[in-house]
């Protein structure tokens, strides 16, 4: 990549987050963030004697008391979830706006008319995508693990790489959002998919079961295919389970193979891209 394609793709990536402001999609997601950090700040309050938490206080309820280290793991497993899910979902919703855009007549043309190849064009709005969700969840996730740090002396850092694990799902799922964007250019039909994939595929986490329930050996097949294709949302929602609670990771296979998905599918959305006639 020389100094002009670099620039040129460096504002596409500028581009996006200019755009995400404007929809006030960043904002939206750094106020729900901020919402939570203040809710760990000032509502929740943590009373610790020799290692254990002698009260834990939220609105003025007091619960029973427990091993600090135990009590924040729990929390930041159950903040890590709630932001796997939910949060990942708002995020697809909002980036599938953020891609379509792209192909809107008279925007592409004027992007293609940019001295950057196509490549790099998709490439760069990916990327903007990630870096804007990104900022907020590493924002959220940083944010509680120094508040949680601070009140019970707790630093684990489990909970930090459970948003490397956030992000790095997130993108699998954008890439899927960039290939439907390419072929229909439709967000509608984007979010439809990534929501069926993030449906279907913690079914599917259910092989040894579904295997039983099934009753021919084809379909037992195709389940298999299905399991080993598709990414492993559900799989590696429980590594990043295990890491915050310290707990061994078994297997790195979901991780992998789902890297592998999440490439295969941007390759053949850049592909079917630069074939594209605008």
């Amino acid at each position: 990549m020389n100094g002009q394609t670099f620039n040129a793709t460096a504002a596409i990536i500028r581009d996006t987050f200019r755009e995400a402001f404007a929809r006030k999609i960043f904002w939206g997601f750094f106020g729900c963030c901020t919402a939570l950090l203040l809710f760990l700040m000032f509502i929740m309050r943590v009373d610790v004697v020799a290692g254990a938490l002698a009260t834990v206080s939220i609105f003025g309820n007091s619960l029973p008391s427990t091993n600090v280290q135990n009590l924040v793991q729990q929390t930041q497993s159950v903040i890590a979830g709630v932001l796997y899910y939910a949060g990942m979902a708002l995020a697809v919703f909002a980036s599938a706006g953020l891609v379509s855009a792209v192909f809107e007549p008279g925007r592409i043309e004027l992007l293609l008319s940019k001295p950057v190849s196509r490549t790099h064009l998709l490439l760069g709005r990916f990327a903007g995508n990630v870096l804007v969700v990104s900022a907020n969840i590493l924002y959220l996730v940083i944010g509680s693990w120094i508040i949680f740090g601070v009140k019970t002396g707790v630093w684990g850092a489990g909970f930090l790489l459970s948003s490397l694990c956030t992000i790095f799902i997130f993108s699998v799922l954008l890439a899927v959002i960039v290939l439907i964007g390419v072929l229909l250019d439709s967000s509608a039909v984007a979010i439809m998919v990534t929501f069926a994939l993030m449906i279907i595929t913690p079914i599917l986490a259910q092989k040894a079961t579904l295997e039983r329930l099934l009753s021919s050996e084809w379909s037992r097949d195709v389940l298999r295919v299905l399991y080993y294709v598709l990414p492993k949302i559900w799989e590696v929602r429980g590594i990043v389970q295990n890491l915050i609670l310290n707990k061994p990771v078994e297997s790195w296979m979901p991780v992998w193979s789902t890297a592998i998905f999440g490439a295969v599918v941007l390759a053949i959305g850049i592909w079917r891209f630069q074939r594209r006639s605008y």
